[in-house]
C-alpha cells in the first residue's frame, strides 16, 4: 500500500496557508463577532452585495449546501459556497459554480484580506484580545472572493454552533437548520437545549427558516421557541415538508420530496442513505424559499439537472470495488448511525470490516458501540492529524466496546491498516466482503488519498 501523497499545494499556496496555520484554529470558538465585523466592515462589507443560505446544524450541513447550490446553478445564478472543513487542499472551502477555486484565487482572497486583518489583530491586541482566528480569516476571504466573482448567492455553512460563527456577518435570505445531536460539547455546551440554542443563533426575523426534524426532543423545543421569539417564518420538516417516499436503488435513490411550494415525485438522487434524501429535502426547500419565496414550484427539469451534478466526498463515498471500500467522514454518534443504516440499506457485505480513526475530542467510545453491531472486526488506526488518539490506546477502548479481543486489530500506520482490511475483507472467500473507513474527516481525507481519489473534490 503506497504512503499518503496528498494533491501537491503550490508554494504560494503552502504559505498563505501555513501563516492561517499559525491563528488559533478552527475547533477553538472565541464568542465575539466584532473582529471578523470589523474586518468586513473595512473592507466596505462585501458579504452584503449577493443573497445568501446560512446552515447550521450538527450532521449533513456540507451535503445540504452541495445540493442547494447545484440546484441555485440549474436556475441559472451563479453560485458561491463555503464548507468546511476541507479534506484534502484548503481551497476546497471556497467554491464558485461548483468548483473549488483554483490556488491563484484563494491566493488572491488572502491577500485580498491582509491589509484589513492585520489593522484589526493590532486594533484587538491594542484592547487586550486576540488576532483574527483561522476561520476568521478564512471566512472574510469566501465572502470576498464570492463578491469578487462576482456571484449572485453564496451558500454558507456555518463551521461551528451558530450565535458566534464568524459566517455570522451575513444577512442571510434563507436560513436551514440541520439535524442537532451532541458534538463540540466543550464549545457548545454540555446539553441537547444548549446545543440547539446555538445553532439557533442563525434564524433572523428576515429570513425564512427550514427546519429538519429533530431526533432530540429537546432541540426542536429550542428551536420553536425562537422562532416564536423573533416571529420567524418557518418551514418544518414533518409539518409543511417532507420526504414521501424513497426507493433505494444503484448509485443512488428515487425519492419524492414535499416542498414548501410543490410535491416532487420520483426524483432521482446520486447519494446513498436515507439522511441524504432529508438533506436534499432542506436543499429543495431552502431554494423554493430563495428563488420564489417558498411560493413557486421548481421546474421538473431544473430539480433534475441540478440533482444529477450532485457529489458528496467523503459521505458514504464508494472508492474502490473488490473488495468494495466506503469512506464516510462520521466523527460523531448521529453520523455513526447514519453510516450503519446506509451500510444495511445499500451493501450487502457478508463479511463487515472497519477501519477506524478518532480524534482525541471525540466520544470515541460511543462512536465505536455504534459502528460495532455492523462490524465483524474492527481494524484501529490513527490519521496523521495531531489530534488523532494513538493507536493503542484506540484499540484498548475498541476491545472494551466489542467485547472480544479477536474482533480488534491495531495498527499504527494508516496504509498498513488499509492493506490489512483489505486483506481481512478478501479473505472470507467466496463471501461479498467490504470496508468501511470511518471516525474522522482526516482518516476520509487520507483514506481517499492514498486509493487515489484525492483530486475529485
Amino acid at each position: 500500500m503506497p504512503r499518503p501523497s496528498r494533491p501537491e499545494l503550490g508554494p504560494q499556496l503552502r504559505e498563505v496557508y501555513a501563516a492561517l496555520l499559525e491563528r488559533a484554529p478552527e475547533n477553538r470558538i472565541e464568542p465575539d463577532l466584532s473582529r471578523i465585523r470589523r474586518v468586513m466592515e473595512l473592507m466596505g462589507d462585501p458579504q452584503n452585495s449577493y443573497r445568501s443560505i446560512r446552515i447550521a446544524g450538527t450532521n449533513g450541513k456540507t451535503t445540504t449546501a452541495r445540493i442547494a447550490e447545484a440546484i441555485l446553478r440549474a436556475a441559472g445564478l451563479r453560485t458561491g459556497r463555503t464548507t468546511s472543513p476541507h479534506l484534502h487542499s484548503p481551497a476546497e472551502r471556497i467554491a464558485i459554480d461548483g468548483e473549488s477555486v483554483d490556488e491563484e484565487t484563494f491566493v488572491q482572497a488572502y491577500r485580498d484580506v491582509e491589509p484589513f486583518a492585520l489593522m484589526v489583530d493590532e486594533e484587538s491586541r491594542a484592547a487586550g484580545g486576540p488576532p483574527l482566528t483561522y476561520f476568521e480569516y478564512l471566512t472574510a476571504m469566501a465572502y470576498q472572493a464570492f463578491a469578487s466573482a462576482p456571484v449572485d448567492v453564496a451558500v454558507v455553512e456555518t463551521g461551528m454552533g451558530g450565535t458566534w460563527d464568524a459566517t455570522g456577518v451575513v444577512d442571510p435570505d434563507v436560513t436551514v437548520i440541520a439535524p442537532i445531536g451532541f458534538d463540540h460539547q466543550e464549545y457548545l455546551g454540555e446539553t441537547i437545549e444548549e446545543i440547539a440554542g446555538e445553532k439557533a443563533g442563525i434564524l433572523t426575523s428576515r429570513a425564512l427558516a427550514v427546519i429538519a426534524e429533530q431526533s432530540e426532543p429537546g432541540a426542536f423545543d429550542v428551536i420553536r421557541e425562537r422562532l416564536l421569539e423573533l416571529g420567524t417564518e418557518a418551514a418544518i420538516e414533518g409539518d409543511q415538508i417532507g420526504v414521501l417516499s424513497r426507493t433505494p436503488g444503484v448509485g443512488g435513490q428515487l425519492v419524492a420530496f414535499q416542498g414548501i411550494a410543490g410535491r416532487y415525485e420520483d426524483v432521482f438522487l446520486p447519494l446513498l442513505g436515507e439522511h441524504q434524501a432529508h438533506n436534499a429535502l432542506l436543499a429543495i426547500a431552502a431554494c423554493e424559499a430563495l428563488l420564489g419565496g417558498g411560493e413557486q414550484v421548481l421546474g421538473a427539469d431544473l430539480l433534475t439537472e441540478g440533482l444529477a451534478t450532485v457529489t458528496s466526498p467523503g459521505r458514504a463515498e464508494v472508492v474502490r470495488q473488490a473488495p468494495t471500500i466506503l469512506v464516510d467522514a462520521a466523527h460523531n454518534p448521529a453520523g455513526a448511525e447514519a453510516l450503519v443504516a446506509t451500510v444495511r440499506e445499500n451493501f450487502r457485505f457478508t463479511r463487515t470490516i472497519g477501519l477506524v480513526g478518532i480524534l482525541q475530542e471525540k466520544d470515541a467510545e460511543q462512536l465505536l458501540a455504534t459502528l460495532e453491531p455492523l462490524l465483524d472486526t474492527v481494524v484501529v488506526t490513527q490519521s496523521s492529524s495531531p489530534r488523532a488518539i494513538p493507536a493503542d490506546r484506540l484499540a484498548d477502548v475498541a476491545r472494551d466496546v466489542f467485547e472480544d479481543e479477536d474482533r480488534v486489530i491495531e495498527s499504527a500506520s494508516l496504509p498498513d491498516a488499509i492493506q490489512r482490511a483489505v486483506d481481512l475483507a478478501e479473505a472470507s472467500g467466496d463471501q461479498f466482503g467490504g470496508v468501511v473507513a470511518a471516525g474522522s474527516v482526516t482518516l476520509a481525507a487520507e483514506v481517499r488519498d492514498l486509493l487515489g481519489v484525492a483530486e475529485e473534490v
